[in-house]
This record gives structure tokens, sequence and C-alpha cells, in this order.
């Protein structure tokens, strides 16, 4: 069966470290996930990625692997000084650091030709009670997401929250969090990343989070992966949860979302070839995308579900699974 849209591709670049002698370049990194099968984009995280060349030269690596730049991501982590925060800091000169970080991954971004910077705001939030200042965390935050927004609006700001890690308690958990954040800003060019494994384990269902990030704001990528729903696994596509991937994937037909499906995978936590797994996240994909497609447009299905009849629908769902006519 043909796919109903065909969205590139991304890759994890940090885990083609793996196999490469130590001190390997990111170039090299780019140049192996080149080598992998149906992988034709990667995320790059800013400075990391960037720093030891220009931006311009980093763009031009990409393609030589036949890789097309998706975005870049921010990563506070690698400066410890926002280890209390970079956007809720509670010193402004550390505030501002952050903002002019951000402003000048924005630049690279533009020069070489990405459209997307993603903020995961992990070292933004608390750990003891008593420690924080909501109400002016919160405040510092939506005032720092405006600014790098405004900074260059022909770019899109893609806010990826996470319940916890490496703070105890982050301060954008949620998606409804998030959304309210992104309200308050007020800018036309924010929106969400939804992280599959994120969303389990902030008790949320990926394929309702992305109907409702369609419905209030705008969805700005989509990180696949799974996991156990306890904490950020990185598991393979659909090796946990394949029900909930195939209703994720409907959904994402039914609103017309066909970006960049990013794997935010960890094949060098556990041991695994990296350009093996990146491998099998494409087939996996592909196949659950078969699915969800096989049930675009299903009355029977409609139907069912119209009437939140679990037993119906999941007879229907599960015999596309089986590759049986649903």
């Amino acid at each position: 069966m043909t796919l109903p849209n065909a969205p590139r591709y991304a890759l994890r670049l940090n885990a083609f470290k793996v196999g490469l002698p130590k001190g390997a370049t990111v170039a090299e990194m780019i140049a192996r996930a080149g080598t992998v099968p149906g992988i034709d984009a990667a995320d790059l995280n800013y400075p990391d990625h960037v720093g030891d060349a220009t931006p311009r030269d980093r763009a031009a690596q990409l393609a030589d692997a036949g890789l097309a730049l998706n975005g870049l991501a921010m990563r506070y982590y690698t400066d410890p000084g926002f280890r209390l925060g970079a956007f809720t800091h509670p010193d402004a000169g550390i505030r501002r650091a952050a903002i002019d970080l951000t402003r000048r991954g924005l630049d690279a971004l533009a020069e070489m030709g990405g459209k997307v910077m993603t903020l995961w705001l992990g070292q933004d939030g608390v750990d003891y009670s008593f420690q924080g200042d909501f109400s002016r965390m919160w405040a510092d935050t939506v005032a720092a997401i405006a600014e790098v927004a405004d900074h260059n609006p022909d770019l899109d700001i893609a806010v990826e929250y996470k319940p916890n890690e490496p703070r105890a308690f982050a301060l954008l958990p949620d998606a409804a969090t998030t959304l309210l954040a992104l309200a308050d800003a007020g800018r036309a060019n924010t929106g969400v990343t939804l992280d599959f494994a994120h969303v389990l384990y902030a008790g949320e269902i990926p394929a309702q989070i992305a109907e409702m990030v369609h419905a209030r704001s705008r969805l700005l990528g989509v990180h696949l992966n799974d996991g156990y729903g306890k904490r950020d696994d990185g598991l393979m596509v659909g090796t946990v949860h394949p029900l909930q991937t195939v209703e994720l994937f409907w959904v994402l037909d039914r609103i017309g979302h066909d970006g960049v499906i990013y794997f935010d995978t960890f094949p060098d936590h556990g041991g695994l070839d990296p350009a093996a797994e990146a491998a099998t996240n494409v087939v996996l994909t592909d196949r659950l995308r078969r699915v969800a497609a096989r049930l675009r447009g299903h009355a029977g299905l409609a139907a069912a579900i119209a009437r939140q009849d679990a037993a119906a629908s999941l007879r229907i769902v599960t015999a596309a699974l089986a590759g049986e006519d649903p």
C-alpha cells in the first residue's frame, strides 16, 4: 500500500558516536548517519553540533551525506551555568545569556537554511518545595519565548515539554501547561513538539495531544520513540505501544500533518548498533503508518469511535495490524 504522504525521517545524531573512534567529529557522525537507508534528514543540537564549524560548512556536510536539515535544538545543559535554569535562572544576567545563546542559535539556523528551533527547557524547574518563585519563573519563561520568537519571525519556535529530568519538576511538564505558556507569549511563530515517550510519562495520550495542539497552536515537531511510561526510555518505534502509535499516525493523517518524523531513540544506552537501530525505526514506522493508512476513511471504525465502542474499534484496528481486511 502506498503511504498517504512521505515525510522525511530524521535521527538523533548523538547516537552515532558509538562505533566511531574516541574524539570522532560531528562531520564523521553526520557521514555515518547518512548511510542509513530511509533516513534523509537530521536535527542538530546547538551549540554542540555546530560549534567547531561554520553553520554554512555544517549545512554542506549534511548535504554531502544526503541529509536535509530538519532544524536545530537548543541544549543549555552544555553550560554548567544553566544548571539552576536557563530562562528561569534567578540571575537576570544568566537568563540574558540563555536568551542570547538562543538568538545566536536562530542565526545559525537561518544560515543553514533550517526552519524550526526546538526548545527543550529541562533545566527550568525546581527540585524542592520553597525553591522557586513560580509566578516569576512563569513570567520570565513567557517573556523569553516571546523574545526569541521575535528575533526572526520567519523561523518557528517549538517547545518540547517533558515532566522532569534533569530537574525533579519541570516548569512546562505537559501539553496543557505548554499551550498556556504559548498563549501567554502570543507569538504566531511558536508551537509544540510532541515527543511520544514524554507524552506517555506525562500521563497523556499521544493521539489526543496531537489533536489538542493542532486545534490550539501548531504541531511543529513529532519525536517518535517508545517506552514504559516511567521515564524517557527512548525505545524503538511501536515496540511497547503499537496501538497508540497507529492511533497517532491515524490522527496525524486526519489533521493533515506531514512534517518530519524524528526518531528520538537511544541505541547507545543499550549497546545497539545505531545504524541498524535507525534502519529498524524506518521499517517499523513505515509498517505502522501503512496500518493507519488502511484505516483512513473506514466507516465502521468511525462509527465505533462515535459510539465509544472499544470492542468493535479494536477488532477493526487489530485486523489491520494483522494484515487482514479491516
